[in-house]
């Protein structure tokens, strides 16, 4: 396979629990986890010595993206060290809050819903090829997402109708459309925005904000590596034709739906096929490839 740069970005949760009744900004909390990332300073958006970036999302969410990546392991060492180094800092935030008076706990969440039905992401990011014709790309890589969730969700709990149901990724019920520029509203399955940050006349970015952020580092590892290569495949002619679903953001919700993993999903020319079915095809065409 040939190389290829990559890299992850992930919206953190972020709860401040006060040890009394007082109200007090996110800003603020967020303000003081800066700080004990680069003393002596209150900065919104900073790159760190390891090459990672530290900044405030949309939502006062804390975001974490790695450096630039060529090596999948490498990749999940840098993603875990930002689970490291936001846990670092909470003892100094905390302290810093309890001498202002503001004695509590911070809490710092890896997942992508929050109780108020509120999304926050993790997006993956690909240096593909511009000479590849980018929608084909994605009309072929889309059957690919929206099942790759059967290993790669982190689950989640809803009431539904009262009862509890297990969905099989966070992020699922928020997908909209299969694909649009936007990561906040009409979120999609694959990003249209097009930031390469390299020569742009050979290369574009490939932008995918559908999938869940992982605690595993297997998971991570075999998320974003089967990406790979079928990105991969996918460019260099091996293509995955005749897997387009009927209705796409219907499928990846009814995917999540069913921990049995046994629901059909209707493709295009009339057939039906489980999650695995489909990832087991992408599956084959990789041995060959």
């Amino acid at each position: 396979m040939k190389r290829r740069i990559f890299g992850l970005e992930n919206e953190y949760g972020l709860i401040f629990s006060p040890n009394g009744r007082v109200y007090l900004p996110m800003e603020k909390v967020l303000g003081y986890i800066f700080e004990g990332l680069i003393p002596n300073s209150w900065p919104s958006n900073a790159f760190l010595v390891n090459g990672a970036r530290f900044y405030q999302d949309t939502g006062c969410h804390p975001e974490y993206s790695t450096p630039e990546c060529d090596n999948i392991l490498d990749l999940v060492i840098h993603d875990k060290a930002g689970e490291r180094l936001l846990e670092a800092c909470l003892p100094a935030a905390e302290e810093r809050l309890r001498e202002e008076g503001l004695s509590g706990e911070i809490y710092i969440f890896k997942n992508n819903t929050d109780s108020l039905g509120n999304t926050y992401g993790c997006h993956e990011n690909f240096l593909m090829r511009r000479d590849v014709d980018f929608w084909k790309v994605t009309e072929q890589l889309i059957p690919f997402f929206v099942t790759r969730q059967v290993y790669s969700g982190a689950g989640k709990v809803l009431k539904v109708s009262g009862k509890p149901q297990y969905f099989i990724s966070q992020r699922a019920q928020h997908i909209h459309e299969k694909t649009s520029s936007s990561t906040t509203s009409s979120r999609s399955i694959i990003n249209t925005r097009d930031e390469p940050h390299s020569d742009a006349e050979r290369y574009r970015r490939l932008h995918i904000i559908v999938g869940d952020s992982n605690m595993s580092e297997f998971v991570t590892y075999l998320k974003v590596g089967t990406a790979t290569l079928v990105l991969s495949m996918i460019e260099e002619g091996y293509a995955v034709q005749g897997m387009e679903f009927e209705d796409p953001v219907k499928a990846i919700r009814e995917v999540s739906r069913d921990p049995t993993l046994k629901r059909k999903i209707k493709l295009d020319d009339g057939r039906q096929l489980t999650a695995i079915e489909v990832q087991r095809v992408y599956l084959d065409r990789a041995q060959e490839y």
